[in-house]
């Protein structure tokens, strides 16, 4: 398939960023990674003044057939119960995202049942109503891989029409933790690292889930250098359609907030198809679950807010767009050394 082309982040206006950043009436590097935030916004926009003013989040929600295998608490009616909770504004995604002036926009990627809404802010882009159990093949077909990213392609694509600065990407499904974990064993990191619980389960719901997973790659045999294949083999339709989105997003120079570990596990696929994506993309938070580290320190994405969250929906990462605005405002409304008439430090030259 064809897949949008990403480049390498623009540094040409980085000289110039550096010293408008350290010109501020501040020691040099005091306020540590709110001045490396203010930076790479100001590269992925090209200018030394970026701005956030409109903010999207996408919560995508599908369902997965290796729940059948009860590898969760829950029951997977609860994707299609959440979908319509975040609708009615009663979530946690959406307090949060009131707080910080983002609009909140869920992704039917693949729910079982059918949403009934007249909301605006609902998308419909099933490719089917739930994954296969890839315990006993392929999750999906690479027809149905290659479009979810198709689609989330086209997500990226709206967004820029809608001239929005910052996409925040979330998740909801029941099953999610386990497919993120077998797309990050298939991409190589060591599954011992990264087996944890998503919601709630007990040991022995543990250890099921962790041989469900070894059974799933061991049946399948996903090719670790060929992202599509992962996907389609032991991925999700929500995971395909984020991946999509964080390339494209990249391709046009939006900065992409993710999420817990199953979104970070779309962010994995999309930095194989292209590792300029990386570049663009924003760790809003360390999730508690105990994988979110690992594929992280994979990545070389430093996260912004440690909290001990596990909840998903996008909640880490549409809070950490406060303090992503915070460090543009310093950016832009500072004083400098000379306009405000403070002597300089020699460590400042």
């Amino acid at each position: 398939m064809k897949l949008p082309e990403v480049k390498p982040l623009n540094r040409s206006k980085e000289a110039a960023v550096d010293k408008k950043i350290n010109s501020l009436t501040k020691p040099v590097g005091s306020l540590g990674m709110l001045e490396a935030i203010a930076k790479r916004l100001a590269l992925i926009q090209n200018t030394t003044a970026p701005a956030i003013k409109k903010k999207r989040v996408y919560v995508f929600a599908s369902d997965h057939g290796v729940a059948l295998e009860g590898v969760s608490a829950y029951p997977q009616e609860v994707t299609a119960q959440m979908a319509l909770n975040f609708l009615s504004g009663g979530a946690a995604i959406n307090v949060f995202s009131k707080h910080v002036g983002a609009e909140v926009f869920v992704v039917d990627a693949g729910i079982k049942s059918d949403i009934k809404t007249d909301s605006k802010n609902f998308i419909s882009s099933k490719v089917g109503r739930s994954t296969n159990n890839f315990v006993n093949g392929p999750a999906m077909t690479m027809a149905a891989a290659e479009t979810c990213v198709n689609y989330g392609i086209k997500l990226a694509e709206d967004a820029l029409k809608d001239h929005i600065d910052v996409i925040i990407i979330g998740d909801m499904g029941i099953g999610n933790t386990t497919v993120a974990t077998a797309i990050a064993a298939a991409c190589g990191i060591e599954l011992d690292k990264i087996i944890d619980i998503g919601t709630v389960i007990d040991d022995k719901t543990l250890a099921r889930k962790k041989g469900t997973i070894e059974k799933a790659l061991k049946t399948n045999k996903p090719n670790p250098e060929d992202a599509i294949d992962v996907l389609a083999k032991v991925g999700g339709f929500c995971i395909g359609q984020m991946t999509g989105l964080m390339l494209r997003a990249a391709a046009l120079g939006i900065p992409v907030v993710i999420d817990g570990f199953p979104v970070t596990s779309a962010a994995l696929l999309a930095v194989l198809l292209n590792p300029n994506v990386k570049d663009y993309l924003f760790a809003g938070h360390l999730s508690f679950v105990k994988g979110h580290k690992e594929l992280l320190k994979h990545l070389g994405l430093e996260p912004i807010l440690k909290l001990d969250m596990r909840l998903g929906e996008g909640t880490g990462a549409v809070l950490s767009v406060s303090l992503m605005e915070a460090a543009v405002k310093m950016l832009n409304e500072m004083a400098t050394f000379e306009s405000a008439g403070v002597s300089e430090g020699e460590e400042a030259h």
